[in-house]
């Protein structure tokens, strides 16, 4: 199962004109300079050699980018994975790290909490396209007035649906539910539709089932963790409520089917084998059930989460290391101007994208939003897209208007707890909601005591 933030950061941007791979982030001092009027920098997440097209493609960028920015150096790295937890301060404290690295959104707090991220306020004219990029993004990396980051992905949770299925149940796969009420109801329809069809695919186990429950609390309006978060608050009136919902759907409307999906390999084989109408996902999801489990574009859409007060939502962004010089640090920022916030250039080279083989269509990113770069963004994928993107129009007007939402600390040992109570409101009839979120509280506020 996937584990980095929100289980993909870097790896979304296959379906944009260049595929940034989990490889990335090797050696270099980003103080390294030399020769009159040179500024030497690093930077991270080049695609790995077992993707030579993109790679290729990264490369010319690379000396495109050199080309015209006269005496800028840029030496790229593919270690992997672009950014590892375990050995990011060790790299950093050894002067190992990239002038330009990437880091999920999980981890931004710990980067500029611990000062291991440059101030880049003063630098922030490189970046032509700043204003347009969303608000609620930029403030994810912005403190106290300050800016620590550019955002380059970011992307919610919605609601992936099989279309077939929803024309074999008798629904409008091009009207999407917009409701956790019609949703039940199309998940029931499906799961007439015969033996081992599955109306609403949902985790059980493996850390995805708390992960899922943390998705339908926060769109219920719910917290998963108090302001502090130093206590749990997911034992509420809106967690008991989305324990409840699932159980009916289970043992009420038969709509669940009878087995549990205990890994995130397990619910993705299921859906791409085409008898599971509905499941919570970011749009990747599509991606992954295509190319890794046998799915069929045709058949996949996704729309907004149903009824959302806020979406789980993951993403990642580019920081210079604060060891850099101004020199390196202008040069860095042009860097990440260039190749991510462009448009028709480096991961917005949609054209390019297309020509190499990339599935250009889903909607995997939305950092601009409605802006007027979003737009000649959607407007540029539309035009080069291998995929059917009117799949996937539902989500993407939805998706603008709803905030977005993080992980909560200590998110996967949290999930871990909440993997009990899910497993046990989707396999026993009997099971008691109250006290399986009593004993979860219980367990998550000893954990979240410990998170200093």
């Amino acid at each position: 199962m996937r584990r980095s933030g929100f289980r993909r950061t870097a790896g979304l941007l296959l379906a944009a004109g260049l595929t940034v791979s989990t490889a990335g982030c090797g050696g270099g001092d980003p103080a390294e300079t030399a020769g009159s009027g040179q500024v030497h920098i690093t930077v991270a997440c080049q695609p790995a050699k077992t993707a030579p097209e993109n790679r290729k493609a990264w490369d010319d960028d690379v000396a495109e980018f050199q080309k015209a920015n006269p005496g800028v150096i840029v030496r790229s790295t593919d270690q992997q994975p672009c950014f590892d937890p375990k050995t990011f301060g060790p790299k950093l404290a050894g002067g190992q790290m990239e002038t330009v690295f990437m880091v999920p959104v999980t981890n931004y707090d710990e980067v500029i909490g611990k000062r291991q991220a440059l101030d880049i306020t003063p630098y922030l004219d490189e970046i032509k396209n700043w204003k347009d990029l969303r608000e609620d993004v930029k403030e994810l990396v912005t403190r106290d007035g300050r800016v620590y980051g550019v955002p380059n992905v970011h992307y919610s949770v919605g609601l992936v649906y099989n279309r077939r299925l929803f024309t074999q149940a008798g629904l409008d796969p091009d009207a999407p539910p917009k409701t956790w009420a019609e949703v039940r109801e199309a998940a029931k329809r499906i799961a007439a539709l015969g033996p081992d069809h599955v109306g609403f695919g949902e985790y059980s186990g493996g850390n995805t089932g708390g992960w899922h429950f943390t998705m339908h609390v926060y769109a219920r309006g719910g917290e998963m963790v108090t302001p502090d978060g130093k206590k749990a608050a997911f034992n509420s009136p809106i967690g008991k409520e989305v324990l409840q919902y699932l159980h009916d759907m289970r043992w009420v409307d038969d709509s669940m089917g009878a087995k549990l999906y205990n890994g995130w390999e397990s619910l993705m084989m299921a859906m791409g084998g085409g008898k599971v109408g509905m499941m919570l996902g970011a749009p990747d999801v599509i991606t992954d059930v295509v190319q890794k489990f046998d799915g069929d574009y045709a058949d996949y859409g996704i729309t907004g989460i149903p009824e959302a007060k806020a979406a789980l939502s993951g993403g990642e962004a580019y920081f210079i290391n604060p060891k850099a010089t101004p020199e390196q640090a202008r040069a860095g920022m042009k860097w990440i101007d260039f190749q991510f916030n462009t448009v028709g250039k480096g991961r917005f080279d949609f054209a390019r994208g297309k020509a190499i083989g990339n599935p250009v269509g889903i909607p995997d990113n939305d950092v601009y939003g409605d802006s007027p770069t979003g737009k000649a963004i959607q407007q540029a994928r539309r035009e080069n897209a291998v995929l059917p993107v009117e799949n996937y129009r539902p989500y993407v007007e939805a998706s603008a208007s709803i905030p977005p939402k993080m992980e909560p600390p200590k998110a996967q040992e949290l999930y871990a707890v909440l993997d009990v109570a899910m497993s046990a409101v989707l396999s026993r009839r009997d099971a008691d909601i109250d006290r399986l979120l009593a004993d979860a509280e219980a367990k998550a506020n000893t954990i979240l005591a410990s998170n200093g």
